[in-house]
């Protein structure tokens, strides 16, 4: 540029070259003659060094120019990268407003018609409600045939009779008894209410002055409620099962005759989370023993957090894992989402920790003994927001890493039964190779893409990430993403629609550990009631760590009387 520059540079007009007169007769003495050249030569060097300065100065200014241009073009360029990043975003925030994804649960914003679109392109045949059995030896039934109901539900036989003028044949001779014509109705009898009324007996001496004896009570969850143990199982359920906020229960209860304050169901619910923590305890124990522990972290609201706005966001930590056979979820409140708080959670765990891109978890790898995990799920989600910013119909690179990470997937479901060691050779086998052919296509695209757009964040979360990525190739039994935790916070976050937010860091905590022991029994195949009111009955009776250890899910075996 500046060679170009030079050569056509053309000498300002107010630009004078000095001149020397010449006389019109040239001297013949040699002196004359030598003073003359000399003149001219000074002339001529004054010339020069006038051009140079001028040109000089003219590359200065030229070099100035391309400068402010090379900025304006960087500043353009950055400009036009913050407008196509804008643009994504906005592109982004409408599809999640008003789009489908295949990443949120469908049918959120439409409860409302549900019935219509679930019913719709239906037919009589959905009429059956399709109940497989559940009892050891009952088969299934044939493709078409309809699936008996459930064999341990409770049978109520209602016996149709024909009328006896019409069991005389026409012939003229009585009918007798044949057979039967059976069919089966799912039926339901509403929540009743009632009162148990506890009557101790006491035996007294008619004799003696020596004091009565009374039959005592056994031992109750709250005894300074008047709730029972049902009770306080039905309420639990109810709001951290059912995601039913406690002012509609209380609803439900007034239809039933029954009128109980929403601020008492609320002091017996925090009243239960007091009485639930040992087992909240034991199970926090279990989960340290897992060799591969899932963490991750949601917003939940509590107005009257100190030293924190009531619109401020404090977290609900949740963290799954536990040893074959045992299950667990934790979930623990915290106000703050900062790096401390993983830290005081799992400062006593050793393995496979697997987690999202969240930076606070960078501090427990510090921690000598734990192997960092990342979620492929999250990198997926990156390529499918870059993908969505694409222009309709136009395919991208960011669908390029989504068909290779998609392949890693489909090894994962085709060996999802196989053992560990079979699906350690599959991975080393098959996936290895889409990994390392993902790494290459992503060193070659990421110099020449923006930071600032979809598919460059995307692809510097995979590059900042990729040692943790590629390391569930380990074992067997890593998993490739971290689902299995997002699947616990899911009912958290569906009963946070409904509840909107805490009211205080003592309901906090107490929905920590009722959410922690509910989920921990679903994982374990329990039907949450039945267990918390065996849970809530015994546990106050308990007085050693092996009573309690009983009512841990994964020993759980008691069936309680529901009479």
């Amino acid at each position: 540029m500046f060679e170009s520059a030079e050569k056509e540079f053309i000498l300002p007009i107010d630009f004078a070259l000095p001149e020397v007169t010449l006389p019109a007769v040239l001297s013949t003495d040699v002196a004359a003659l030598t003073a003359l050249l000399h003149t001219q030569q000074q002339a001529y060097e004054a010339s020069q060094m006038a051009a140079r300065n001028v040109i000089s100065q003219a590359r200065d200014e030229i070099s100035q120019a391309h400068n402010e241009i090379s900025q304006a073009h960087n500043e353009i360029s950055q400009a036009r990268d913050e407008i196509r990043r804008l643009i994504e975003q906005i592109i982004l925030a409408r599809r999640r407003q008003f789009g489908p994804s295949s990443e949120q649960m469908s049918g959120q914003g439409r409860l409302f018609d549900e019935a219509e679109v679930l019913a719709e392109a239906t037919t009589e045949v959905e009429d059956i409600a399709p109940l497989a059995p559940k009892s050891e030896g009952q088969e299934k039934p044939a493709r078409g045939k309809r699936s008996p109901l459930p064999a341990e539900l409770k049978r109520v036989e209602i016996v149709y009779d024909v009328p006896e003028a019409e069991r005389t044949c026409a012939c003229g001779t009585p009918m007798v008894v044949i057979g039967q014509d059976v069919s089966e109705q799912l039926d339901i009898v509403p929540m009743q209410i009632r009162v148990l009324r506890h009557i101790r007996m006491r035996y007294g001496c008619p004799s003696s002055v020596h004091a009565p004896v009374t039959a005592p009570l056994p031992p109750q969850p709250l005894p300074k409620s008047n709730a029972s143990a049902n009770f306080l199982a039905m309420l639990l359920t109810v709001k951290f099962v059912d995601g039913l906020p406690l002012t509609r229960f209380a609803k439900v209860l007034d239809r039933h005759g029954m009128s109980v304050p929403t601020q008492t169901l609320a002091r017996w619910v925090i009243s239960c989370g007091s009485v639930l923590q040992p087992l909240h305890n034991l199970i926090r124990d279990t989960l340290l023993e897992s060799s591969v522990l899932h963490i991750d972290e949601t917003v939940v609201q509590v107005l009257k957090e100190p030293n924190k706005t009531p619109t401020s966001n404090s977290y609900m930590w949740v963290q799954t894992g536990g040893p074959p056979g045992k299950p667990v979820v934790i979930y623990d409140y915290d106000p703050s989402r900062g790096r401390e708080v993983p830290v005081r959670l799992l400062h006593d765990y050793r393995g496979y920790l697997m987690t999202d891109g969240y930076d606070a978890y960078n501090k427990l790898t510090e921690i000598e003994g734990i192997e960092h995990l990342m979620c492929w799920a999250h990198v997926r989600r990156r390529y499918i927001e870059a993908v969505n910013v694409q222009p309709k119909g136009k395919s991208g690179h960011a669908d390029e890493a989504i068909k290779m990470i998609r392949q890693l997937y489909r090894i994962e479901r085709d060996h999802k039964d196989a053992d560990d060691e079979a699906r350690l050779k599959a991975r080393k086998k098959l996936s290895i190779p889409i990994l390392d052919k993902l790494y290459a296509w992503m060193e070659k695209l990421r110099p020449g893409v923006t930071p600032k757009s979809a598919l460059g964040g995307a692809l510097k979360y995979m590059h900042d990430n990729w040692s943790m990525l590629k390391r569930y190739t380990e074992r067997g039994d890593l998993p490739i993403d971290n689902n299995r935790c997002e699947n616990a916070i899911r009912p958290f976050v569906i009963g946070r629609k409904a509840w909107l937010f805490s009211n205080t860091t003592a309901g906090a905590h107490a929905s920590a550990v009722i959410y922690s022991l509910v989920e921990t029994a679903k994982a374990n195949g329990l039907e949450p009631y039945t267990w918390l009111r065996c849970a809530l009955r015994d546990l106050p009776a308990a007085k050693t760590v092996e009573e309690v250890e009983a009512l841990l899910p994964w020993n759980f075996n008691t069936v309680p009387n529901i009479n």
